[in-house]
């Protein structure tokens, strides 16, 4: 229902704050939003408000204030059942980043990995795969040992490294976990012994003389998308011994700082600086420098029991793809679940809840930069008393 001009001109004379301070400190105001609620509430107060909100892409500055690595975005792609035609590319824009904005702020950190990619080198495959530091344990079925061994090499320098894919095109990674695996004793239990010589298991690297720990000396981390697809079959098989696709057929968002790694054989947390956000869903785990040798053949090894990745998976309805020198990301909601969509478009509770609104008006007026620029309590109660804008704008969308 299109609004009379008599409510146009009621909503004019209701809502002229922004034409009163003007444009450029109508701008700074803005940029004190830290949150996505605050943003979504300031854009529900009116149709000027939401058309200054969207022109002036506040929603992208406020998610690249959140995350840095949203920066890599190129363009954005949308795609929705209850958009209109006549929207603009500034609209869906904004719908992008809120959603992205919303998702960043989730609090449900866990394990992310979904499969393994491959490793750099494998010694003896399968039974020393990267598909063993999947399992928590340091045994898998038929009580066999579980860990990842590299190729023996003279030189310590060498590196190795460990890719895996997790469970969405974008997570927020919070931190890594790695347990190197150790060397049992020499003398394994007679019954165990004869177990895994009866399925041809090798025991040289499980079973060795002073429990070495196949360690590295340090473990760097990178984020990225594959340059094309990965196949959706799996993709360490007996075909390629889990062996890696080129390292050129990726493009890295991110890279951590090197971490030191403790000679132990313990699940070793590396916190990253900041939450990282994985575009693409690819992580490759690089150990930087070989600490054991392996006494019957006199080289260096890396032996990994566990990993797991831990972050939080952002909604389906986001997506990437690569697009020509950078990459896409993709906003396809489900009206039926996003909640963000909801609650900007069509008036959830927190829109219309007195308490929540106060609660946003006293979050600006005691912060630092309203103070100092001399914002009284009158202004506020003229600014968000008024709540019938909420819902011109529902019936609006």
């Amino acid at each position: 229902m299109e609004p009379g001009p008599e409510e146009e001109e009621e909503e004019e004379a209701r809502f002229d704050f922004l034409e009163w301070i003007g444009p450029d400190t109508s701008a700074t105001v803005f940029t004190f939003l830290d949150h996505p609620a605050d943003l979504a509430r300031a854009s529900a107060v009116s149709r000027s408000w939401r058309r200054f909100v969207v022109r002036n892409g506040f929603s992208k500055i406020q998610c690249l204030r959140l995350c840095p690595e949203a920066s890599n975005f190129t363009r954005i792609i949308t795609k929705q059942a209850i958009a209109s035609a006549s929207e603009s590319d500034a609209e869906h824009q904004h719908r992008a980043y809120m959603h992205l904005s919303h998702g960043l702020l989730l609090d449900d950190p866990q394990d992310c990995i979904i499969r393994c990619i491959g490793a750099s080198t494998t010694d003896n495959f399968p039974e020393e795969t990267i598909q063993n530091t999947l399992v928590p344990t340091d045994w898998v079925a038929m009580m066999r040992p579980s860990y990842w061994s590299s190729a023996g090499h003279f030189d310590p320098a060498v590196p190795e490294c460990l890719f895996y894919r997790l469970c969405s095109d974008l997570c927020l990674v919070h931190q890594i976990n790695i347990q190197p695996f150790r060397g049992h004793p020499t003398h394994p239990p007679s019954f165990l012994l004869f177990t895994l010589l009866l399925l041809n298991t090798s025991t040289t690297s499980f079973f060795q003389y002073g429990d070495p720990i196949y360690s590295a000396k340090y473990v760097r981390f990178q984020m990225g998308y594959p340059k094309t697809p990965l196949p959706s079959q799996l993709l360490v098989s007996h075909d390629n011994e889990g062996q890696l696709a080129a390292d050129d057929n990726y493009i890295w968002t991110y890279t951590s700082p090197q971490f030191p790694m403790l000679q132990e054989s313990v699940l070793q947390s590396f916190k990253l600086p900041h939450a990282v956000l994985c575009i693409g869903g690819v992580v490759k785990i690089e150990f930087l420098g070989r600490v054991q040798k392996q006494e019957m053949d006199d080289l260096y090894y890396i032996c990994i029991s566990h990993v797991q990745i831990v972050g939080i998976p952002l909604p389906r309805e986001l997506g990437v793809d690569p697009y020509k020198n950078g990459v896409v990301l993709k906003y396809y909601p489900d009206t039926r679940r996003s909640g963000v969509c909801h609650g900007e478009s069509s008036g959830d509770d927190s829109r219309n809840s007195p308490s929540k609104w106060r609660n946003f008006t006293t979050r600006i007026l005691h912060s630092g930069p309203a103070q100092r620029i001399g914002w009284n309590q009158a202004i506020f109660n003229r600014l968000f008393g008024a709540h019938d804008a909420s819902e011109e704008e529902e019936e609006e969308t």
